[in-house]
């Protein structure tokens, strides 16, 4: 698989890959100017390899060529009309292998009136109506990191796309393109919600609805150190274990039937839970069918007893990380390499991928492949 190095969702969509055991090749810019992070700490560029090549050389094109004659799979995260005016668009590459997959990853599509403008994340959750379904009612939306839009609408979306793709051009013989446009990939991912809308069962604002924090038995929670506890014990047999629990009277738990009296429930069961700490409540609940967890932050996560039986976070090559996943029982994953350094294997991939025209197209930057 060749990837055309850029930011965000197309490096995350192609780590992916890399991690189910594709033999992913970046080809990563001379300069390699704008795309954001440190190469050594950038973990989206693990289990890959990668080259430099410079595209707007006389050989660049020529050499990105070469690699597509024996790829599966292309992956690019240009604006629209950007690869086609470096020469690895489409029709050039499809050209040189009809079997060729060519994923494209942007935010907002290869047509539309914004196909061409600039954005990021906040943005495409913003116009899909995701953005506006996180936070409080009395409040602002809440920006979610990068996550849903970048990488939930838009990497795996991708990912989605083109291994579909793949089998049908090894059933047919025919590759495609596939167009992955976040927009496109967070609103399907809302399906469920417009159904819920348009049957009357969904209110079309924050903080009013059973799954948005509208019920006091599905939402976050201080506890009495600063830290949090999420609920989500919708069910009534698993609110029952919840209101026991937690210490709620008879009369407090029975609030749950009449949504008018919601706000009663919310003011009780949050009383409660500044008591006593997230590691007290913790221990409460642990095991139990409450449905309550601690909110953890990013480095407290892999700590988490579960996750760490599980082996969800593992630490390699000196990082702890995410193990890749999902998990097969026939053919497990690995972390093969760390985060490839620009051009750092240039000569290997000429060597396995026989392509030596790669050594002669990195372009004026120092080569150290």
């Amino acid at each position: 698989m060749v990837e055309l190095a850029g930011i965000g969702p197309g490096p995350f969509a192609a780590m992916l890959l890399a991690d189910l055991g594709a033999d992913v090749v970046r080809v990563d810019r001379p300069d390699g100017q704008g795309l954001g992070v440190e190469p050594a700490a950038d973990l989206t560029n693990r289990n890959k390899r990668s080259v430099l090549v410079d595209l707007k050389s006389p050989q660049g094109p020529a050499a990105v060529l070469d690699l597509v004659e024996r790829a599966d799979i292309l992956i690019e995260g240009y604006r629209p009309g950007v690869a086609e005016r470096l020469g690895v668009g489409p029709a050039e590459c499809l050209a040189r292998n009809p079997r060729l997959v060519y994923g494209r990853m942007t935010g907002w599509g290869q047509e539309g009136p914004l196909a061409a403008s600039a954005g990021h994340d906040i943005g495409y959750i913003a116009v899909t109506g995701a953005l506006g379904l996180a936070g409080p009612a009395d409040g602002d939306p809440a920006a979610p990191a990068n996550l849903l839009g970048d990488y939930a609408g838009g990497s795996l979306y991708l990912v989605t796309g083109v291994l579909a793709a793949l089998h049908h051009a090894r059933e047919h013989g025919a590759g495609q393109v596939v167009d992955a446009a976040i927009v496109d990939g967070t609103a399907h991912l809302s399906t469920m919600l417009h159904g819920l809308l348009a049957a009357g069962a969904w209110q079309d604002r924050r903080a009013a609805n059973l799954l948005d924090g509208g019920a006091p038995f599905y939402g976050v929670y201080p506890t009495a150190d600063g830290s949090h506890m999420a609920v989500g014990a919708l069910e009534q047999r698993f609110y029952d274990t919840f209101a026991a629990l937690l210490g709620l009277s008879a009369d407090q738990a029975a609030l749950r039937d009449d949504p008018a009296r919601w706000p009663e429930l919310r003011a009780a069961v949050a009383a409660r839970f500044l008591t006593r700490t997230r590691e007290e409540w913790t221990a409460v609940f642990a095991g139990t069918d409450a449905c309550v967890a601690p909110v953890l932050s990013l480095a407290e996560a892999p700590r988490h007893p579960h996750l760490a039986a599980r082996g969800t976070f593992t630490e390699a090559h000196g990082t702890v990380q995410p193990a890749p996943a999902p998990r097969f029982s026939a053919t497990p994953t690995a972390l093969r390499r760390p985060p490839a350094l620009p051009g750092a294997h240039t000569a290997e991939v000429a060597r396995d991928w026989d392509t030596p025209a790669l050594t002669r197209a990195e372009g004026p930057a120092d080569r150290k492949a």
